[in-house]
């Protein structure tokens, strides 16, 4: 284990897409998930920068055209867990948009999870604490 370099905790995660997709991903992180849309640098590419708790955690990027993952790592990203609050808000707007979800608790807690997928088909998880509990 090496001492004299902590990780301090997850930065961000960056999705890369076409144009249309990478839009359709802001739209929906935004409108969703909850996330909001800020500031970004300078960057020569084009992107966007959303923010939850003051944070930009999720950066969304133009893929090159043509441009693919590949490699051993291509198809080993699962999903993604933020830590909200509002559950049957979420899940009410999940459904109205007739977003598929999943439920389930984290054994020997009250955390509650919800899962679905995003437009590219990422995984998304939303952790809650159980507001019954």
């Amino acid at each position: 284990m090496i001492r004299d370099m902590p990780t301090l905790g997850l930065n961000h995660y960056n999705l890369r897409a076409p144009a249309a997709l990478m839009e359709t991903l802001r739209a929906f992180y935004v409108e969703v998930v909850g996330l909001e849309p800020g500031p970004r640098p300078a960057f020569a590419s084009v992107g966007h920068w959303l923010y939850a708790g003051g944070r930009a955690v999720l950066h969304l990027s133009l893929a090159a055209p043509g441009e693919a993952r590949t490699g051993a790592a291509a198809g080993t990203f699962d999903h993604v867990a933020f830590d909200c609050t509002g559950r049957a808000a979420f899940e009410a707007t999940l459904e109205r948009r007739g977003i598929a979800f999943e439920r389930a608790r984290v054994p020997g807690s009250t955390l509650v999870q919800v899962f679905f997928s995003d437009p590219a088909g990422n995984g998304v998880e939303l952790d809650f604490p159980d507001e019954q509990a």
